[in-house]
């Protein structure tokens, strides 16, 4: 495929780099295969010990150079890379379609959302602020300053192969930090191209080699990044029970961690909602990336004096949804990532059944001309009560429960009910309704929305959630303070050494 030629995807890649140096690993290889048809796209050569060992200390000493690096000098780098990015948008954003699953047009949003990153980034490399604080003892100066923390590992999930390394790297480059970017074993090509991209940006600027990492490999190659003391900060995206495992390892050794895990995701539908806008926005937060976006709409709590009038409009709604080659921009819902990931799905919807669920759009997994990958699903509806146990799970996959609700109060109780706590949203045009739901006693979720859904944040504003969703925050706002160290510093200009809280000590 042209695309794969253009990010330079040949059928046997090596999957180690320490930025512009390929290296060579004895260890197993990682066949990527598509859910969109079930071909072999390439294979990658997993990292070795002695390939982690080259990445890891190329890091360390670029790290010592690149720190001195004035920060929009950095950034300056960022910003090629986002014009690189530019000029590589279709191929880029077809193989993230191709090797993952999601629609096209979703394909090429996440690379977008890399762009926007890198322009949010170079902004940022001249905005790196601290704070002056006025002295209580007399001719003394104080201020903070933020210093980069050293080598940052990122490792990501398969859903977004490519935008959330991004939305970590482009921040932590510009901080002046190296980065070494783990990738999912289920998506390793994505991020073979981004490093070529991002190889070709930085030798013709001379990066220092180790400035830009990347290793690939399956859970034990994350869980050495998670306990390497040389690793001051891990940000890591997946499930809840990966992020249990690395947040344990990662604080045993004191270091720090991003933490951006799962989501079970609602919408509150009041009697005051535009309904013209309530019902596409739970369907696409549904059904997009065929239900695996960490921010996915799992469930719609609705208020029950117009819970028939929206459980009819979605079943119309999904009637209308057309599923099959994501490539095919005329296609709404793609495959699921794997097999695996099916068998997930299969399990979700006969837990459900068993607990009560009654499915209104059936489930099934779909077959036939198009659906040979056995990857492809229908997304379903299913009416349930808050208190089943399949409510609480985040399932991977495009299933929505139906919940009805009296008061907004017990609304907002049951979409606080779940242990995660990612994104959420209201659908009203009640003034009162809204800012009762994005106040402290609504909901308490990481992202709360009005009249939009669930899916589909900004880089300007901090992305990340609380409960077992990990407490993370990525992207903008203020959230490169967390790629970086403060230090306090006091200056003393007189000629006496008074000190704090008016202690004597003569000699």
């Amino acid at each position: 495929m042209e695309f794969l030629q253009q990010l330079h995807i040949g059928r046997e890649n090596p999957g180690t780099s320490t930025g512009t140096q390929w290296l060579p690993s004895s260890a197993p290889v990682i066949s990527s295969f598509s859910p969109v048809d079930g071909k072999l796209i390439a294979s990658v050569t997993t990292t070795d010990n002695a390939g982690y060992e080259a990445v890891v200390t190329a890091a360390e000493t670029a790290f010592a150079q690149w720190r001195e690096w004035p920060a929009p000098r950095r950034g300056e780098v960022v910003r090629q890379f986002g014009e690189a990015l530019r000029s590589h948008k279709s191929h880029l954003g077809r193989l993230v379609s191709y090797e993952m699953g999601k629609s096209l047009q979703e394909g090429y949003g996440e690379v977008q959302e890399m762009i926007d990153i890198c322009d949010l980034a170079v902004g940022l490399s001249r905005q790196l602020t601290g704070l002056t604080m006025h002295s209580e003892r007399p001719s003394h100066r104080m201020y903070e300053q933020w210093h980069p923390l050293g080598v940052v590992g990122i490792i990501s999930a398969f859903n977004f192969p490519v935008a959330v390394w991004s939305w970590n790297a482009m921040i932590a480059w510009v901080c002046g930090n190296t980065c070494i970017w783990k990738p999912s074993e289920k998506t390793p090509l994505c991020a073979l191209a981004c490093q070529h991209i991002v190889a070709s940006v930085f030798s013709d600027n001379k990066v220092p080699e180790g400035v830009c990492g990347l290793i690939t490999g399956a859970r034990e190659t994350g869980e050495r990044m998670a306990s390497d003391t040389r690793i001051p900060l891990i940000s890591a995206t997946g499930s809840t029970r990966m992020g249990k495992a690395v947040g344990t390892a990662v604080a045993s050794r004191l270091g720090k961690s991003i933490l951006e895990l799962g989501g079970n995701n609602a919408i509150v539908i009041t009697s005051d909602a535009d309904l013209n806008i309530a019902i596409p926005g739970a369907v696409f937060g549904a059904v997009g990336t065929a239900g695996q976006r960490c921010t996915t709409t799992r469930r719609l709590i609705i208020q029950e004096n117009i819970y028939d009038k929206v459980r009819d409009r979605l079943k119309t709604a999904y009637g209308q949804l057309r599923i099959g080659d994501p490539l095919d921009e005329s296609n709404h819902v793609g495959p699921l990532i794997d097999k695996d990931a099916v068998g997930t799905y299969q399990s979700a919807i006969d837990n459900a059944k068993k607990q009560g669920c009654r499915f209104i759009v059936e489930g099934e997994v779909l077959a036939g001309d198009g659906f040979g990958s056995g990857c492809y699903v229908r997304p379903c509806i299913a009416e349930a009560r808050p208190e089943y146990p399949i409510v609480a799970q985040e399932t991977f996959a495009p299933i929505l429960y139906l919940l009805q609700y009296k008061t907004l109060d017990e609304a907002i109780a049951i979409q606080n009910g779940v242990p995660q706590g990612l994104s959420s949203a209201i659908m009203t045009l009640n003034l009162r309704e809204a800012e009762r739901f994005l106040s402290a006693a609504g909901s308490d979720c990481g992202i709360a929305n009005v009249n939009i859904g669930t899916s589909g944040a900004e880089i300007g504003g901090a992305f990340g959630g609380e409960k077992e969703t990990g407490g993370g925050r990525e992207s903008g706002s203020d959230a490169w303070k967390a790629y970086m160290r403060r230090q306090t510093n006091t200056i003393n200009y007189s000629t006496q050494l008074p000190l704090a809280q008016g202690i004597k000590f003569n000699l």
